[in-house]
């Protein structure tokens, strides 16, 4: 359902779909068929399925629960993933230092302001910025509104399996749903029209 810059992008937006119209765009990115079964699965299978090079998705039965993280964000304020229980949330793993991350914010961004009514929020980790004034600079930058957990050291990247994450792989991104559970993993830099399905998706799960 997810998918990373690549051979296989949707080519199709879905502002609020829902039934046969997200299955639809899921078909046509190649990461959902028809019967509502992930593509590439095979018959019987539930557990994470890669959709594309770098991006895995969990079928509801196969998911496991996201790690606790909290902490600081870059104003000095207090956040924790718990937070935003019952929501769905966009975790996105980011550095001032990395160009892909760049090239990815501003869709970020755009997607978190018009997704929140839909009960999407978005929550970033800051990583291996030592210094958080250059990683301020690039939220002013980006008109970035959502706040980001400062992790200098990874420590929080950590917290999740290597399957899922991989600390060296930045940018990256998880969905988690209204349960608390990864939906998705995203490695490599995502776009708004590659991510927006596969959150159309996850809030079309019964909470």
């Amino acid at each position: 359902m997810g998918v990373v810059r690549g051979p296989v992008r949707a080519s199709v937006l879905v502002p609020a779909a829902t039934g046969l119209a997200v299955a639809a765009v899921l078909a046509v990115a190649g990461l959902w068929t028809d019967d509502g079964a992930a593509a590439g699965s095979g018959a019987g299978r539930t557990d994470a399925v890669t959709a594309a090079a770098g991006a895995k998705v969990m079928e509801p039965g196969a998911r496991q629960e996201a790690p606790a993280l909290a902490g600081a964000d870059l104003d000095g304020k207090q956040v924790a993933l718990g937070d935003f229980r019952g929501q769905v949330v966009v975790l996105n793993a980011w550095g001032s230092w990395c160009a892909p991350c760049r090239a990815e914010a501003d869709d970020l961004e755009r997607l978190s302001r018009q997704t929140r009514a839909d009960g999407v929020r978005f929550l970033g980790i800051n990583t291996r910025d030592r210094d958080r004034a250059a990683a301020r600079s690039f939220v002013r930058a980006h008109d970035m509104t959502f706040p980001s957990l400062h992790d200098p050291d990874g420590e929080l990247l950590l917290r999740f399996p290597p399957a899922l994450v991989n600390p060296q792989a930045i940018p990256s991104t998880l969905v988690i749903d209204r349960h608390g559970r990864v939906a998705a993993a995203i490695g490599g830099a995502v776009t708004d029209e590659q991510l927006r399905p596969l959150l159309a998706r996850v809030l079309e799960e019964e909470s």
